[in-house]
This record gives C-alpha cells, sequence and structure tokens, in this order.
C-alpha cells in the first residue's frame, strides 16, 4: 500500500493555484493510497476549532473529507500556522492529530515525522514563541476567541513569520541542520526523517538511512511517498 506525505501548502484563496492544484492532487489519490500524512502550515492559518468552519477553507475541508470517505486514513501533524485544531479535525474528519513530532512504523521501518519548526535549536525567539502560543491556557482560551479575533491573530502570525522567512533563511544553512537533526535521529535507531517547514526539496541517503525535507505546495508541489516500502521524493503536475 502506499503512504503519501505533504506539507506547507499555505492555502489562503480557494482560487489561488495552489490551492487548486492540491485539491486536485487529493481527489485524484492512487487508489492504493491507505494514509495521508499532513505534516503541518496545510493552511496559512488555522487556530482552534471554528464553528462555522472558516470560509476559504469550507471547499478544502470537503475535499479532505472525500479522501476519509474513500477509506484513507488522516494523519495531521500540527505546524507554525496551524494548532489548536485536534477536535475539529478528529470530530470532522476522523484525524489523529499530533502537536508535535512522532516515531512511527513504516514498512518495516522506524519514521521521524515531524513539521520541523522545532528542528532549528538556536532560533531561541521562536522556541520561546511557540511555547506561548502552546501553553495549555492559550488553548483553553482559543474555543472563547470570537472567530474574527482568531483571524485578525492568525493574519498577524502569519505576517510575521512571512516577514522573517527571508531573514532566517539567509541567517542559517538550512541543509546543514537538517542534516545534523537526520544524524541525530539515525543514531537513536530511526531509519527514516521526513519533515516540512523548510520549503526546501530535498532527499538525502547514507547508508540505508533516508532524509526526507517535503518542499511545499506554493510553487514545487512536491510531496514524499512509500511505496512497497521505497520512500522517494516525487513532484505533482
Amino acid at each position: 500500500m502506499r503512504k503519501i506525505f505533504v506539507a506547507d501548502a499555505h492555502l489562503r484563496d480557494p482560487q489561488d493555484l495552489n490551492y487548486r492544484t492540491l485539491v486536485r492532487f487529493l481527489d485524484t489519490l492512487p487508489p492504493d493510497t491507505d494514509t495521508l500524512y499532513l505534516l503541518g502550515d496545510l493552511f496559512e492559518f488555522w487556530i482552534g476549532n471554528p464553528d462555522p468552519v472558516y470560509r476559504h477553507y469550507r471547499e478544502f475541508v470537503d475535499c479532505l473529507k472525500g479522501v476519509r470517505q474513500r477509506g484513507v486514513r488522516i494523519v495531521y501533524f500540527e505546524g507554525n500556522h496551524d494548532f489548536h485544531l485536534e477536535r475539529f479535525f478528529k470530530e470532522q474528519l476522523g484525524a489523529e492529530v499530533h502537536d508535535g513530532a512522532a516515531l512511527v512504523e513504516i514498512a518495516g521501518r522506524r519514521v521521524y515525522l515531524c513539521h520541523g519548526d522545532e528542528v532549528n535549536r538556536d532560533d531561541h525567539g521562536y522556541r520561546v514563541f511557540r511555547g506561548l502560543l502552546r501553553h495549555p491556557l492559550v488553548k483553553a482560551l482559543v474555543p472563547i476567541f470570537p472567530q474574527r479575533l482568531a483571524c485578525r491573530l492568525a493574519e498577524f502570525l502569519s505576517r510575521r513569520s512571512r516577514g522573517q522567512h527571508v531573514e532566517r533563511a539567509s541567517r542559517w544553512d538550512y541543509r546543514t541542520i537538517l542534516e545534523s537533526f537526520a544524524r541525530e535521529r539515525f543514531a537513536q535507531g530511526c531509519d527514516v526523517v521526513i519533515t516540512g517547514h523548510f520549503h526546501l526539496p530535498i532527499i538525502s541517503r547514507v547508508e540505508g538511512k533516508t532524509l526526507i525535507c517535503l518542499g511545499d505546495w506554493i510553487s514545487q508541489f512536491s510531496y514524499a511517498q512509500c511505496l512497497d516500502g521505497e520512500f522517494t521524493l516525487e513532484t505533482f503536475s
């Protein structure tokens, strides 16, 4: 059976090319697909459990419901643009939701899955900010936020993240950071590391171990798959 791994679409408007392309991709998943792993930041913002669902994400949610109805298991790893969403995704989509990394077994191999926003341990400012947003008190307050206020907060966080992206990319060598992080996981017994967040499509194999960084669905339309025990990085067109 086939496993599919996708991250970083940063969906905003249903008319955007990346939105339309991702919907088409999910609508046409190969029939042997049994699990869809979503490794965070599929949305430009999603905080909490909106009721009703954010208007511009209704089509994508319906698309995911269609995937689930075809018998595909959905596993969602929260990112830095989408979090505190466990109740909605469990109740509405029957999805399994992780708020951090997880170690799973796929095709007899130990696979470390994460969004990736905690990989760079030297980004101390972000790590403090992330800790505040994920604090149990914030999670408890999110359900009582008016949706308009949640949207404004999410837009602020999105602008903040976009504004810092170029500065961070010039400050750090992300490939080196990812490879160092993967080596640590391999030393702990992992066979495969798959991450998103960095918008870099990378596949690296060393001594039977595999590192995959998924790229994005903004312009690259890259994703990973595991088929017959082989992990590959693909591009959808």
